[in-house]
């Protein structure tokens, strides 16, 4: 058997005898000494036709200046060096100095100005990287506010890639320390840390989960979480030569870090950094394929809506020098991907991790895919499904998957310390996602313990009506979700959306899901047709949106003319009811059988 394909194997020589770097940025300077000339970024977001590109020795240069930088305003070990900007190439370099100093926060800039503020407080931070007015002013005012308010000691503004000359006048800021990081950053030396580096132990990043209102969490990983991860995702797809990876993941997501930035690293692999907006960018995705091949690119890290959506764009271009693409996030749709390989000839692996596990747990080795599986463990760690009580299942079975190894995360931050919440039990973590591991090792997904929708005490799995509604040749995505019932608790409905110019009904879809499904009690009780499904920040879908949407109509339907509004508090669809004071009580009555959270607001 291929070494690769069996983890056992690899697993022959201890992980202590890999002679892993002790840091991210001991990975940095070990790929610098040893392919210091080889280019490893390409910055589209450069105007002009030529983008500005460096290479590996360059970028450690880059990146032990600003880290430099950071220590000279006094982070230091286990201090947060926050990040709030859309990607650029001074971003990359800040992520890795922040690491190499103290700890990187990158922050999702699409987030509520509340929820930055919050997670911000949260960990401490003292120092905040931000998109200066050139890129976002008004990202750029939100920092210099946020300064003032929580007291940092200093705002640091990023530069569009391609920028030359000094940049506009960044003004006043009180008491908080205003300036470019490039200015701070030039004149520190590029040879040596001037702290000390840092050990596999020491925090390197805090990572928010999810979300797209509210206050996300913070997800703790230490240097060896994040060199482990980066090492084994490079050595299950090696070896390829002269490997380029187009990226437009946002940094602020750990998919993106460790796919686009550290795995490369080990492979001394050229990235090709999309502009700002990344894969969001409509003149990316239209001009994907002539990018391709322009750079000659190999891989391609995306999300299961990305590659939806390029399956619309015609090929345009030599696409001979793609290896395989890569995609995590979520689970893809069966019809997706065969789609995809049929319009573009590239094989799809699929990947499984989470941030609490730094990532990566499993992948698709290139060259040998399993249909609907998302691959084999990554050496030395390990994946279980367990039942209801914690005891691990046999093969096949399906259950609530757990991951052991050196990539499950330390814990989330709390004003006492990192605390894992109860998630990890004797080493093993809790994912929440439901699956299966077969007799060969390989890792089947199958839905989230929480998206499972209960009627009248029959388990659905949403997946299944998903993926029935899928396979109509008019259906470009398909998301099911419970919508209360008083008398079942749940009923399946579905959010649908139709390729351009599809001519059907809601009631045409119902049915025709309905003479598909494998049981009645899964057929949907409602089809309903949306313009696009809700994702967050980074493609992922979205699914308390939908439910929000299916108890608002819920509430609308059995109060005609109420004001009704549903919000997301923690992840949970909450309604607001506003109604006269006469008529409250009635109101609390009628809502009182519905299993979801609820107010009545006089109004």
């Amino acid at each position: 058997m291929n070494p690769v394909l069996d983890p056992t194997a690899m697993e022959k020589v201890p992980l202590a005898e890999r002679n892993l770097p002790a840091s991210t940025y001991a990975l940095l300077e070990r790929t610098a000494k040893s392919l210091s000339g080889h280019e490893a970024v390409v910055l589209l977001g450069t105007p002009g036709d030529t983008p500005d590109s460096f290479t590996y020795a360059e970028l450690f240069q880059q990146v032990t200046r600003t880290a430099n930088a950071l220590t000279r305003l006094g982070a230091g070990r286990g201090d947060a060096v926050a990040m709030l900007s859309p990607n650029n190439g001074e971003l990359i370099s800040a992520m890795l100095g922040a690491q190499a100093v103290g700890v990187a926060q990158p922050i999702n800039p699409m987030l509520a100005p509340e929820a930055i503020g919050a997670m911000l407080a949260l960990s401490g931070a003292r120092v905040l990287i931000a998109a200066g007015p050139e890129i976002h002013p008004k990202l750029w005012g939100l920092a210099t506010v946020l300064g003032e308010r929580l007291g940092l000691t200093a705002v640091l503004a990023l530069r569009p890639d391609g920028a030359r000359g000094p940049g506009p006048s960044l003004g006043e800021s009180g008491t908080v320390r205003v300036a470019y990081l490039e200015e701070l950053a030039a004149g520190e030396s590029a040879d040596r840390l001037v702290a000390l580096p840092p050990g596999p132990d020491d925090l390197a990043a805090y990572f928010h989960t999810g979300g797209t209102t509210g206050m996300p969490k913070l997800a703790a990983h230490t240097h060896h979480n994040e060199v482990f991860v980066a090492w084994g995702a490079a050595a299950m797809v090696q070896p390829f030569d002269d490997v380029t990876l187009l990226s437009g993941l946002p940094l602020f997501h750990v998919n993106g870090m460790m796919t686009s930035v550290l795995a490369p690293m080990f492979a001394g692999a050229r990235v090709v950094w999309a502009g700002p907006l990344g894969f969001r960018d409509p003149e990316l995705i239209a001009g994907l394929w002539r990018l391709i091949e322009r750079y000659r690119v190999t891989t391609i890290s995306a999300v299961p809506t990305v590659l939806a959506r390029l399956c619309e764009v015609p090929v345009d271009a030599d696409l001979s020098s793609m290896e395989f693409i890569v995609s995590g996030a979520a689970v893809l749709p069966a019809r997706v991907r065969d789609r995809f390989e049929s319009h573009t000839g590239v094989p799809i692996c699929d990947g499984y991790g989470l941030t609490e596990g730094t990532c990566a747990a499993a992948t698709i080795v290139p060259g040998h895919p399993r249909r609907g599986s998302v691959g084999l463990r990554m050496p030395y760690q390990h994946v279980r499904a367990v039942d209801e009580k914690g005891e691990p299942l046999p093969y096949g079975q399906i259950g609530v998957l757990e991951i052991s190894g050196p990539a499950v995360f330390p814990g989330y931050v709390t004003p006492t310390g990192l605390d894992q919440r109860g998630l990890v039990r004797d080493g093993w973590l809790h994912t929440g996602d439901l699956g299966y591991v077969d007799a060969d090792g390989y890792l089947f997904i199958t839905g989230r313990e929480k998206d499972v929708i209960i009627r009248g005490g029959h388990n659905i799995d949403p997946a299944v009506i998903e993926e029935v509604l899928m396979s109509h040749p008019d259906v470009t995505a398909a998301s099911a979700v419970g919508r209360p019932d008083e008398h079942a608790g749940e009923v399946p409905v579905c959010f649908v959306t139709l390729r351009p110019g599809a001519e059907l009904t809601e009631k045409q879809l119902g049915a025709w899901a309905a003479e598909r499904v494998p049981e009645p009690a899964m057929a949907p009780k409602a089809v309903h047709l949306i313009d696009e499904i809700p994702v967050t920040a980074i493609g992922k879908e979205f699914k308390p949106a939908l439910r929000a949407e299916t108890i608002r109509r819920v509430i609308i339907a059995d109060l005609p003319g109420a004001e009704v509004s549903v919000g997301i508090e923690d992840g949970t669809p909450v309604a607001e009811v506003v109604v006269a004071e006469a008529e409250a009580d009635a109101v609390r009555t009628a809502l009182g059988g519905y299993p979801f959270r609820w107010r009545v607001r006089i109004g």
